[in-house]
């Protein structure tokens, strides 16, 4: 209806204009809400008020003139001018009905949109380092990234999913050298585990896997694995430079070609369970992009050479800088180090290049609440590259906490101390994961209740929604169970029968459904999606309650059966587009 209202403004402007009653300025976006008071009417618009300054005339003014130039159409009853150019419009009660009669037509289609027009848009979501299993931690990126990139599917743009793979740098190597230690522990070597290794339980599931190949073949003395290793922190060193002595030494005493078979069994046997568990979430990806390949191909250096052309780079204590200060930000970052190696900042960089290179009109990248100092940097050196930085955005999310009871459960994957992604889709649900996960926007702490989202009651917001869904469907069971059945025809000649305010409320609800679809899409905030569908089942259940379906009334009835159809649509919709599904039996 949005958009109806807004065609309508915008070919009175256009009469407007052609007849000079208005200048010819540029016309700035009409904007439509919904009316909260409704003896304003149903929609308000203030274009009259936004033309003012520009066409320098009065408000009022230009709003008579607009109500006048409006075409007659049978979906308004009235439109007001009030206040200082409100423009306030009451829709006709035939309108309210076609809402049934275009939602069971449109059937599963309905509230998809148009609006994005195609436009190429990337979304990388996730992404976190194949060092560990997936902790609950990451479940809201996952969920959140997977339920944008379906909004926006759904308003008509183009979208690509992509998971950037980590797997070259330092964590990949002491991911490596974790595996390595553990398997020489079960060969028989006698030593301290370092403090800064991995410690979880898949690494001994890895490090069973590598003996289980490779027998003893890559056994080596403890004493030449830990030769001028500096000390640990334990010990009163430094744990990084510890581990990275020791990665230096499983590189050297491995070989090259040993060494990679080890760092890749680690990283394949860590990517194959996130890429289940992700599937397994709902959660799905174009294409799992590998931060190695960029390497590989040249692509990095391809970057580097372009700062350096672009006199961004400076060279300082045998180190490559990018003067990021340059760019607002607090320091300058270091993207070759003085051994050679390029940074994270470097891959990122070429990562970013490569993406807008894709022809990507939007890049859109999902990064945790704590890389907010990481988006400056990056966007500078897309600017010095001579890219637009604006056609990059960054979208942040705060990492979930988890509540056992009054319990908080532990996150760290160094540790191994934390509860994966997989437990809690095992205990309570993908379903309920999903919905929880997008209930709150995504730059908004969240505690997740874990004994709610498992709960069977009206105050678990998930199943507060399928029950609406599962309790028309019991509706139609009992219909065929008294060897009678709905006629669409025969429902959509009745609905001007459906008089009621509950029934109203519902058809209003209806009818906002494209809305949201559009409005949650283009501010990539699933979680006004969410909200809409409790409001929905609210409405539906407040209806449920007060009234009976089937009754003798055979025109009321059809017409009551065909608006709980169109309800039960909508929810269905809805709950498809978060991933989420909608149960006929609960």
């Amino acid at each position: 209806m949005k958009s109806k209202l807004i065609q309508l403004l915008n070919d009175a402007l256009s009469k407007l204009i052609a007849d000079k009653a208005l200048p010819e300025i540029e016309l700035p976006e009409i904007q439509i809400e919904r009316t909260k008071d409704k003896a304003h009417g149903d929609f308000a618009c203030n274009i009259a008020m936004m033309l003012a300054r520009p066409a320098k005339m009065n408000p009022r003014q230009i709003a008579t003139q607009l109500v006048d130039a409006l075409d007659d159409v049978d979906f308004i009853t009235k439109v007001e001018i009030a206040g200082p150019g409100f423009i306030n419009f009451t829709l006709s009660p035939d309108s309210m009905l076609q809402i049934i009669k275009d939602v069971l037509a449109a059937s599963d289609k309905f509230g998809l949109s148009k609006v994005g027009n195609g436009k190429k848009v990337q979304v990388e979501f996730v992404s976190a380092n194949p060092t560990g299993p997936l902790h609950v931690g990451h479940g809201r990126g996952a969920a959140y990234g997977s339920v944008v990139s379906s909004l926006l599917i759904a308003a008509g743009f183009d979208v690509h999913r992509e998971y950037y793979v980590n797997d070259a740098g330092r964590q990949m190597d002491i991911l490596a050298t974790s595996v390595w230690l553990r398997y020489l522990a079960d060969c028989g070597e006698e030593f301290v585990f370092p403090s800064n290794g991995y410690k979880g339980d898949y690494v001994l599931d890895i490090s069973a896997s590598l003996k289980e190949s490779k027998g003893t073949d890559l056994r080596r003395a403890a004493a030449d694995v830990f030769a001028n290793v500096p000390d640990d922190e334990p010990q009163g060193g430094d744990k990084e430079t510890h581990i990275d002595g020791l990665i230096n030494n499983a590189k050297s005493l491995l070989g090259e070609q040993a060494y990679r078979q080890l760092f890749d069994l680690g990283l394949n046997s860590i990517l194959s369970d996130i890429r289940a568990d992700l599937a397994d979430f709902g959660t799905e990806f174009d294409e799992f992009f590998s931060e190695r390949s960029l390497m590989e191909t040249g692509v990095v250096d391809d970057a580097i050479e372009k700062l350096k052309a672009s006199n961004v780079l400076y060279e300082k204590e045998g180190a490559w800088w990018f003067k990021s200060t340059d760019y607002g930000d607090e320091k300058d970052r270091v993207v070759v180090r003085d051994n050679g190696q390029t940074t994270y900042f470097a891959s990122d960089i070429a990562y970013h290049l490569n993406k807008l290179n894709r022809g990507f009109d939007t890049v859109i990248d999902i990064w945790g609440s704590d890389h907010h100092g990481y988006i400056p940097r990056v966007k500078a050196s897309l600017t010095a590259m001579n890219q637009d930085e604006n056609r990059l955005k960054v979208l942040l999310v705060q990492f979930a906490v988890l509540y056992r009871g009054k319990e908080k459960a532990a996150m760290s994957t160094r540790s191994g101390d934390f509860v994966t992604l997989r437990e809690l889709r095992e205990e309570v649900g993908k379903d309920a994961a999903r919905f929880f996960y997008v209930l709150r926007g995504a730059d908004q702490h969240m505690d997740f209740d874990l004994e709610l989202a498992k709960s069977q009651s009206n105050d678990n917001p998930v199943y507060y929604v399928q029950y609406a869904h599962a309790r028309v469907c019991s509706v139609f069971r009992q219909l065929a169970e008294r060897g009678l059945s709905w006629d669409k025809a025969q429902g959509e000649a009745a609905l001007s029968r459906l008089t009621e305010e509950h029934e109203q409320a519902l058809m209003g609800m209806l009818a906002r459904y494209p809305e949201i679809i559009e409005a949650a899409a283009l501010n990539h905030t699933p979680h006004i999606l969410a909200h809409y569908l409790m409001d929905l089942a609210r409405d539906f259940h407040t209806y449920y309650n007060a009234h009976h379906f089937i009754v003798d009334d055979i025109e009321l009835s059809q017409a009551r059966l065909s608006l709980i159809t169109a309800v039960k649509q909508i929810i269905e919709n809805g709950l498809t587009v978060m991933g989420v599904s909608a149960p006929e039996t609960m």
